[in-house]
């Protein structure tokens, strides 16, 4: 009959860090344990004995020793199907495994440790072999459990690392929800046209921005602004830059002059421009620079007066359909000092259409690299001739998806489309 030791209290980490690992014996010939449990104890281990492998499996389920030396010829199930029942059980660590054999053939060998087995011990025992095999096993299982122990702290890294996203994400997201709603009307209708806007981050957040004032002398103000770079530092820059030519704050935006009756009058696009390439390379301490068209539409003329800083040209699609894209181009704003800028005009009339937008559009490449360009635009826009509105903006995107093979694009794109009918 087996003898049974109390299992002591704890786990086999803490078994092992205490020093005393756990060894199972198994085998039916009782003096045969007794030798192998006396020697064992001696080591300084903590030993338990049983005389066949399904108690030794009720045992190792109950409490998983450190390592095992078992029989290979036990009663009932033999020692190499125990072991290979042992491995199939589920467990943290690993435990190993030394079987017993009187056995010396390879194809046994081989047999023992396609079971599982990690080692041999031929019978009879030589105690200062067991003592070195032992002694490798614990070897092994010492370096396992530094894994085991490097791995849990690389997953509880991991664990942190993933909470620390999904904090960042729901900031990201919030974030994007503010920048979204600095364009608070994307529609809007005015007796002499109609205003489309849209602004779509390739991230979460952005460099892209357009808007637009009304003046009090019948003009409306249009601007499309293209941060450089991508993600939380460029959306902080659109913001401040919102806030020079803001809608809501009149008194604020320096596109706007206030006459001596108290209206608000449009400045010169190129003056207003200059105004704010002097304020980045003054007021702001940023890498940062930024494209940005100005324009000034006359609503009861259809005059436009505009300036570019290295923004893409404004497209006029006039009412035949026919497409035109024109303009100075410009030097970005925040590089140099002392930079000019230079006003030009363009004449609207009633069916025709003025499209600002980013080079998002423009510089989209498809699979193989090439980008949509001025010309594919022109293409595009002259195949959407029956699209108005925000129809018209999405349809462009389509058309823009379908051309780069997926509607996830690297860069932002944003637009601001003033279709013009006159003053009827």
């Amino acid at each position: 009959m087996e003898k049974r030791h109390p299992i002591p209290n704890g786990s086999t980490t803490d078994a092992w860090h205490a020093g005393r690992h756990r060894i199972l014996v198994v085998d039916d010939s009782r003096l045969q344990r007794r030798i192998l449990s006396k020697t064992l104890s001696k080591w300084g281990f903590d030993v338990i004995e049983t005389d066949t492998a399904e108690r030794a499996l009720e045992i190792c389920a109950e409490h998983m020793p450190d390592l095992i030396v078992s029989d290979w010829i036990l009663p009932g199930m033999s020692g190499i199907n125990f072991c290979r029942a042992f491995r199939e059980m589920s467990q943290d660590g690993y435990t190993y495994f030394i079987l017993l054999t009187s056995k010396s053939d390879k194809v046994d060998v081989a047999q023992g440790l396609d079971s599982g087995a990690d080692d041999f011990l031929t019978k009879p025992v030589d105690a200062s072999e067991m003592r070195a095999r032992i002694t490798a096993g614990e070897r092994i299982l010492q370096m396992q459990r530094e894994l085991s122990d490097k791995n849990r702290l690389v997953s509880e890294t991991l664990d942190e690392l993933q909470r620390v996203y999904d904090l960042l994400d729901q900031d990201l997201l919030e974030a994007k929800k503010l920048q979204q709603s600095l364009l608070r009307e994307r529609q809007c209708d005015f007796e002499e046209g109609h205003l489309s806007l849209m602004l779509r981050s390739s991230g979460h957040v952005g460099g892209d921005l357009v808007g637009f004032f009304p003046t009090d002398d019948g003009q409306l103000g249009l601007f499309a602004i293209d941060v450089s770079g991508h993600g939380i530092s460029s959306a902080l820059m659109t913001a401040r830059l919102a806030g020079y030519l803001s809608a809501m704050a009149p008194d604020q935006n320096i596109a706007l002059a206030r006459g001596p009756d108290g209206r608000y009058v449009a400045n010169p696009p190129e003056q207003v421009i200059e105004k704010l390439n002097d304020l980045v390379l003054t007021e702001m301490d940023t890498e940062h620079y930024f494209t940005l068209l100005l324009a000034f539409v006359d609503l009861s003329s259809g005059k436009v007066k505009l300036a570019q800083a290295g923004h893409p040209h404004p497209l006029v699609q006039r009412a035949d359909g026919s497409v035109e894209q024109s303009g100075p181009g410009g030097f970005p704003v925040g590089l140099l000092e002392g930079v000019t800028f230079t006003q030009f005009d363009l004449q609207l009339s009633p069916g025709d259409r003025l499209l600002l937008l980013s080079d998002g559009v423009t510089e989209c490449p498809n699979g193989t690299g090439d980008t949509l360009g001025e010309e594919g635009l022109t293409e595009l826009m002259q195949g959407l001739t029956e699209f108005r509105q925000n129809a018209l903006l999405e349809s462009l995107m389509w058309e823009l998806s379908r051309f780069a093979g997926t509607d996830e694009f690297p860069d932002d794109v944003s637009a601001i489309l003033f279709e013009y009918s006159g003053t009827g």
